[in-house]
């Protein structure tokens, strides 16, 4: 599948958020990108507010724009809020399953270690980052990649009580979804309802 693979800080000092990780530019020059990043003045229309708010969200979770409309569309279907269902179903991707457990340092990571097939899921190997994880399955580094530097490294130190609604097993190198997240608990600065107006509009 197709991903971004542009200058992520540009992006980041877009929206004026590390969305993609800790960044070091994007603390010393936080401001949006080009000639007259540092100067402009002009206002976002409310299109534009929308729009941006639905690019952040896409970039933060690694998802173009056709399977973003397809998830929305999903969302949209289901009862309930659908902005909140929207941000759960993101949740419950494998790729950021995986980020959440600490097993990767960021998304991007954790796409890669997920198609080099070094997770399983329910002890099969899974090397889809979009596939979704359901409540009760179980989440593993895949047994010969338990000694990666790379997850090791991740792992270190990591504080798993963050995410409430995942359970980690340190010993086995696994974790279960236990439910889907509260909206609460999902710490993205994401403003969903805007995303859904936008669509609204087309």
């Amino acid at each position: 599948m197709a991903r971004y693979t542009g200058p992520k800080t540009r992006i980041a000092r877009r929206f004026g958020e590390p969305i993609f990780g800790p960044d070091k530019v994007l603390s010393k020059r936080n401001f949006p990108p080009g000639q007259h990043g540092n100067n402009r003045r002009r206002k976002t229309s409310e299109y534009g507010v929308m729009l941006a708010e639905k690019q952040k969200a896409k970039y933060t979770y690694g998802v173009l724009e056709k399977q973003f409309r397809n998830m929305f569309d999903k969302a949209a279907r289901t009862s309930g809020i659908t902005g909140e269902i929207l941000l759960q179903n993101l949740e419950c991707r494998l790729d950021n399953v995986v980020f959440r457990l600490g097993i990767a340092p960021t998304r991007a990571a954790a796409r890669q270690i997920v198609s080099h097939r070094h997770i399983v899921v329910d002890g099969k190997v899974c090397n889809i980052p979009s596939y979704s994880v359901k409540p009760g399955q179980i989440v593993a580094v895949r047994e010969r990649s338990k000694s990666l530097e790379v997850i090791a490294a991740a792992l270190a130190g990591f504080n798993h009580s963050k995410y409430p609604w995942i359970e980690w097993d340190e010993s086995q190198k696994a974790g279960k979804l236990l439910h889907k997240p509260e909206r609460a608990d999902i710490p993205e600065p994401i403003k969903e309802q805007l995303i859904v107006e936008l669509y609204s509009k087309n």
